[in-house]
C-alpha cells in the first residue's frame, strides 16, 4: 500500500497516516489491540517461546511482532539477504512509550532548540532543509537488546531474535550546525533529546536521552529527515529523528522535536538506572550476579552473519555454493571476517563487498565446497580495524545487551 506524500514537507499529512492506518487491519490506529493484524501466519524464533505473529503496520510489510503497546517490530532475519540497505518497509520498529504519535502534521511540525544557548531556535523540517548543509550517511542502527533472546540464563526484556537492526542511507543535518547557529553556552555538560512520543500513565518516566556536549558536536550526529531516499516513515520517526551513528539505537530519538543544553549530567530514567552496562571490558558478569559498577551503554560492538544460509538448510556435496553475509562495528570499520565450516576448528579469510562507510553493514562472500555428507556447523568471526573481534562463547549481563557471539549455522550436506 503507498500513501500520499505532502506537497510542501515531502512527508505524511494527518489525514494520510489515519487512513493508512485504518486501512491497515482490524484495530486500525498503532497501539491497539490487534492493530495492523495481517493474518494467522506466524513465525517461530529458535528460543523457548519463540512463537510471534507476522503483522503488517502502515508503510511496512509484514514484520515479526513483540509487542503490540509499545509497539515492537522486528525484521524476519531473510531480509537481510536481499542487500546491504534494509528496505524503509521492512526496517525494525522499536518505542518504549505506548502513546505513539498517529498523526503529524509535518508542516506545522518543528524542533525547539533550548537551555544553556545564546539564541534559542524553532526550526521546521522546511528551514532545516533550506539553512542548514544537507549531509547523507549510510548507518547501522541496531537495538541494544537485538538477540536477547538466546540469553542462557534467559533475562528480562523483550524477547527479540537478531533482527531488530537495519542499515539505512539517513539524509538530514549536522547536529553540529544547528547547535553552532543556537551557540552553546559556557559550561554546556550535555545535550538532552525528547520526542513526541508519550506515557500512558504520568508516573512513567518520559523517554529522554543525552549526549555529551562533545559527542553532539563532533559532526557526526545529524537530524535525519529522509531515510533511502524517502521521508522517514511514520514509525521510524517522521518527521525528524537523531541519528548517532555507531552507536546503540536507544539513543537514535524518533519524532524528535525538544533538544536542551543543559549545564550538569541528566540522571533520567532511561539514563540510569536504563540502558547500563557493566562497566568492564566484555560488558559481561557472571550469570546471576549484579556488576559492582556500570556505565551508559554506548557504542556497537563487533558483529557478523551468515544471510544467505540458515539453521537445517541443505546443500550438495561436492558443488560449489556461495555463502554470504554482513559484519558491522561502532565506527571503526571491518578490517576482515574469517569462515568455517567445520565448527571453528579451521578459518578462510573472506571476501570483503563494497565498503558504504564505516558506519555501515559491509557485505561478504565466500565459496564453500563441502566433500563430505553429514551436518556442517558454519562460523563467521569479524574483525574491526583496531583489533575488536566477536567472542567465541557468548558473553552474558542481566539486561541481555550487546550480544555479539560468533553465531553457528547449522547446514546438512547431502550425499
Amino acid at each position: 500500500m503507498s500513501t500520499n506524500h505532502s506537497s510542501k514537507s515531502g512527508g505524511l499529512t494527518r489525514r494520510n497516516f489515519l487512513c493508512a492506518s485504518v486501512l491497515a487491519g482490524a484495530g486500525g490506529l498503532i497501539g491497539l489491540p490487534g492493530a495492523g493484524r495481517l493474518s494467522a501466519e506466524e513465525v517461530v524464533l529458535p528460543f523457548a517461546n519463540g512463537q510471534r505473529p507476522l503483522v503488517k503496520y502502515p508503510q511496512k510489510r509484514p514484520l515479526i511482532r513483540l509487542t503490540t503497546r509499545p509497539p515492537q517490530l522486528e525484521t524476519p532475519f531473510s531480509v537481510f539477504n536481499e542487500g546491504v540497505i534494509t528496505p524503509n518497509d521492512a526496517f525494525f520498529v522499536r518505542y518504549h512509550l505506548s502513546e505513539v504519535p498517529t498523526e503529524i502534521d509535518g508542516d506545522a511540525f518543528r524542533v525547539e532548540i533550548k537551555g544553556k544557548v545564546n539564541a534559542p531556535l524553532k526550526l521546521s523540517v522546511a528551514e532545516l532543509k533550506s539553512q542548514f548543509e544537507p549531509v547523507e550517511l549510510v548507518a547501522v542502527n541496531q537495538c541494544s537488546g537485538n538477540g536477547r533472546g538466546f540469553s542462557n540464563p534467559r533475562v528480562p526484556g523483550g524477547q527479540m531474535g537478531n533482527g531488530a537492526m537495519g542499515n539505512a542511507k539517513w539524509k538530514g543535518v549536522r547536529l553540529k550546525d544547528i547547535l553552532s547557529k543556537a551557540g552553546v553556552a559556557a559550561g554546556a555538560k550535555q545535550v538532552l533529546f525528547n520526542g513526541l512520543d508519550k506515557p500512558v500513565n504520568e508516573k512513567t518516566p518520559d523517554f529522554v536521552k543525552a549526549l555529551d556536549v562533545d559527542q553532539a558536536l563532533d559532526g557526526e550526529v545529524m537530524l535525519a529527515y529522509e531515510m533511502n531516499g524517502e521521508p522517514l516513515p511514520m514509525l521510524n520517526g517522521f518527521p525528524l529523528r537523531l541519528v548517532v551513528p555507531g552507536h546503540f539505537g536507544t539513543y537514535w530519538v524518533k519524532h524528535v522535536n525538544d533538544i536542551t543544553v543543559v549545564d550538569e549530567n541528566f540522571t533520567g530514567f532511561w539514563m540510569n538506572p536504563a540502558y547500563r552496562i557493566p562497566d568492564n571490558e566484555g560488558a559481561c558478569v557472571e550469570p546471576g550476579t549484579v556488576p559492582a559498577k556500570t556505565r551508559p551503554i554506548a557504542r556497537f560492538n563487533v558483529r557478523s552473519f551468515i544471510t544467505s544460509l540458515v539453521d537445517g538448510d541443505h546443500v550438495a556435496r561436492d558443488q560449489r555454493t556461495v555463502v554470504k553475509g554482513i559484519a558491522f562495528d561502532g565506527g571503526y570499520g571491518i578490517r576482515e571476517v574469517l569462515f568455517s565450516h567445520d565448527g571453528g576448528k579451521n578459518w578462510r579469510e573472506t571476501e570483503l563487498g563494497k565498503d558504504l562507510g564505516k558506519f555501515s553493514f559491509r557485505a561478504w562472500t565466500i565459496p564453500f565446497t563441502p566433500q563430505q555428507a553429514g551436518v556442517h556447523e558454519l562460523k563467521v568471526r569479524a574483525t574491526n580495524r583496531i583489533g575488536q573481534t566477536q567472542p567465541l562463547e557468548a558473553l552474558w549481563n542481566p539486561a541481555g545487551y550487546m550480544r555479539n557471539v560468533v553465531e553457528t549455522v547449522k547446514v546438512g550436506v547431502l550425499a
